[in-house]
C-alpha cells in the first residue's frame, strides 16, 4: 500500500474492488496521496460514482482506467458466453480522471482504446482540504483510529 513522493506529487494505487474498502482507503490518505490510481475491469454505471466519492472523501485526484475489450483481442479459442463475434464488446471501458472536488475533467470513455488527460492543480487539494480532511481536523481520533500492519507476514504459521 506505498505512496510515492514523485515530481508530479504523492502517487499511489489501489486495485479493482479494493477501492469499496474504507480502511484501505483511509490508510491511502493518511499517507497524503494526491494521484489516487484505481485501475479497473468494473465497467458498470456506478464505477463513476464510486471514484468521485473517493476524489471526494480523499480531497484528491483519481485516475481511473478501466478495461476495453473486445472479443478479437482474445485467442480464438477463448470461450465466453457473449458470442464469436470478434467486435463484441466484453468489457466496456469506463476511464475517467476526477478533481479533488468530484468533478469530472476527463471521461468516462466508454467508446474503445482512448487516452484521457487533464490538467492537475495540486493546490485544489489543498482548497478541498480546508472544508474537509478525513484523516486531518476532521479525523475525530478522539473516537476513530486506525492501526495498519505493513510488516511482511507469513500466510501459515506453525506453534
Amino acid at each position: 500500500m506505498p505512496v510515492f513522493d514523485t515530481p508530479l506529487g504523492k502517487i499511489g494505487a489501489v486495485i479493482c474492488w479494493e477501492n469499496y474498502m474504507p480502511l484501505l482507503r483511509m490508510n491511502m490518505y493518511s499517507k497524503g496521496i494526491q494521484i489516487y490510481c484505481a485501475p479497473t475491469a468494473d465497467s458498470r454505471d456506478t464505477w463513476v460514482s464510486t471514484m468521485q466519492h473517493i476524489a471526494l472523501e480523499g480531497r484528491c485526484y483519481v485516475l481511473t482506467c478501466c478495461q476495453f475489450i473486445r472479443r478479437k483481442d482474445f485467442q480464438d479459442d477463448f470461450a465466453t458466453s457473449f458470442g464469436d463475434d470478434p467486435e463484441i464488446i466484453l468489457s466496456r471501458g469506463g476511464s475517467c480522471i476526477i478533481d479533488p472536488h468530484g468533478k469530472i475533467l476527463a471521461g468516462p470513455n466508454y467508446e474503445g482504446d482512448y487516452i484521457l488527460t487533464a490538467d492537475l492543480d495540486l493546490d485544489e487539494i489543498a482548497r478541498g482540504k480546508y472544508a474537509f480532511d478525513v484523516v486531518g481536523h476532521y479525523s475525530r481520533p478522539d473516537v476513530f483510529r486506525l492501526h495498519v500492519n505493513e510488516r511482511a507476514t507469513p500466510s501459515v504459521i506453525h506453534e
